[in-house]
């Protein structure tokens, strides 16, 4: 990614604060999915075509993950295996979501859309997360 085009997307050019703000928007995206998925998990399974049950579990996975991804976000330098373990955990996410659609979901049309778009999304937040941490770990 070229260093200009990562410094319009952080709105900065300190890549610590970049890390930082990186965490804190996938923290946002993937509390409000966490918490959409346990207060509506009946009607967004009926929209997707996905279960449930699986939905609301997902939620809840999703809001604790969203809670320590803003822990990390709000330390003033938040630790490099901190930072690794939550874009290993964002590309784990990605790669299970696509085989997950392949393998055993079977989603409405909604579903169809939905899947790889949130997949797609974590995998930014992924990518954005760790190009800003080689970034500020080449820093003094």
């Amino acid at each position: 990614m070229s260093q200009a085009l990562f410094t319009g997307l952080a709105r900065t050019s300190r890549p610590q604060v970049a890390v930082r703000r990186f965490l804190a928007l996938d923290a946002v995206v993937t509390g409000g999915n966490g918490l959409a998925y346990v207060a509506a998990s009946g009607p967004l399974g009926e929209l997707l075509g996905i279960g449930s049950r699986l939905l609301f579990g997902l939620g809840l996975f999703l809001t604790a993950f969203a809670a320590g991804v803003a822990w990390l976000a709000s330390r003033r330098r938040p630790p490099a295996l901190g930072v690794k373990l939550v874009v290993d955990a964002n590309v784990l996410w990605a790669a299970l979501s696509l085989v997950a659609l392949v393998g055993w979901l079977e989603p409405g049309t909604a579903g169809l859309v939905w899947v790889p778009m949130q997949a797609a999304t974590v995998a930014g937040f992924a990518a954005l997360q760790w190009t800003a941490l080689r970034a500020a770990s080449a820093t003094p």
